[in-house]
């Protein structure tokens, strides 16, 4: 959601019309209520089974269907939906679609082969985007998707919590992508002996001794911006994290993790450890801040390129 509303904003500045639309979801539904947002709401996710998901699936597809059917937008932009680019597809309407996870096999399948546009890190190799049959022109930008929205972003919430601040994210466990059972706990636990640690969990929010689970909805941004280290599996809070200076400890989970290699390369406090390495590598990072101030502005922004696409069409 708030990728989706930096690009939103982009191309509101510019003088385009957005519909901004979103499943039904606490975290999704949350941020756009922070961000002043008012996205459409369309199906929602259920993670329950592969059943499940597929139904959910499909009664979403129904929905865009029915809402663009009649009326279609010049493009469909999103984070590689597979529901929204099959029904653009199938109503032929130009799809924009950016990626940044090439270890999601299920949905790059599902999507990428059906996209006009892929806008993509130049972190990935191309060649790796194109193992997914793609037909259409792959452009590439110098930054990371978080550049949308941390580039010209000032922490608005002032958090509570006592430092030293450890913030750990739980893996994403019931995402397609995620093939095996692991959980951060048992070194978020651990962490505590170094601070106070903030535990971000998926989908359930109970209390759990020696750890603060945030109850409602918590700006990461924010959060990332302010605390004295991050610990997760390498997804948008890490690079939240990093490209504010706050250093960003990856568990050694995920396969192909182009685009945080690719801000490790220029500097930014990213760093790689497997579970048994983590606690020993936090206690000399945790309090330390990189000024990347200069290094976050040379970035280009993914909202921007996918502006400049659209508006080729128009002019040209």
């Amino acid at each position: 959601m708030r990728y989706g509303s930096a690009i939103a904003k982009t191309l509101r500045n510019r003088g385009h019309e957005v519909i901004l639309t979103t499943r039904q979801h606490p975290d999704t539904l949350q941020v756009a209520n922070f961000l002043n947002e008012k996205p459409i709401v369309i199906g929602k996710y259920n993670p329950k089974s592969l059943a499940s998901r597929l139904k959910a699936g499909l009664q979403r597809q129904l929905s865009f269907c029915k809402l663009f059917g009649k009326n279609p937008p010049d493009f469909a932009v999103s984070h590689s939906s597979v529901d929204q680019i099959r029904v653009a597809f199938g109503l032929g309407i130009p799809v924009i679609a950016t990626i940044d996870t090439v270890y999601a096999e299920a949905v790059n399948r599902l999507t990428l082969p059906l996209a006009d546009y892929i806008v993509a890190s130049k972190a990935i190799p191309e060649e790796v985007l194109k193992t997914y049959s793609v037909k259409g022109e792959i452009i590439g930008f110098n930054g990371v998707d978080e550049v949308a929205w941390i580039k010209d972003f000032t922490p608005t919430v002032e958090h509570a919590f006592k430092n030293p601040l450890i913030v750990v994210r739980e893996v994403e466990e019931k995402a397609a992508y995620t093939a095996k059972k692991f959980s951060l706990m048992p070194i978020a636990k651990k962490l505590t002996r170094l601070g106070n640690v903030v535990y971000l969990s998926r989908y359930h929010r109970k209390e759990i001794k020696d750890l603060i689970v945030p109850k409602g909805f918590v700006d990461s941004a924010s959060l990332a911006a302010q605390a004295d280290l991050f610990v997760g599996v390498g997804g948008t809070i890490t690079r939240e994290a990093a490209l504010q200076g706050t250093p960003a400890i990856i568990i050694d989970f995920y396969q192909k993790q182009h685009v945080n290699d690719y801000l490790m390369e220029k500097g930014f406090p990213i760093f790689k450890a497997t579970p048994a390495e983590a606690y020993r590598l936090a206690e000399t990072l945790i309090g330390k801040k990189w000024n990347v101030h200069s290094k976050l502005h040379e970035l280009e922004s993914p909202a921007d390129t996918i502006e400049q696409i659209i508006s080729r069409k128009f002019k040209g």
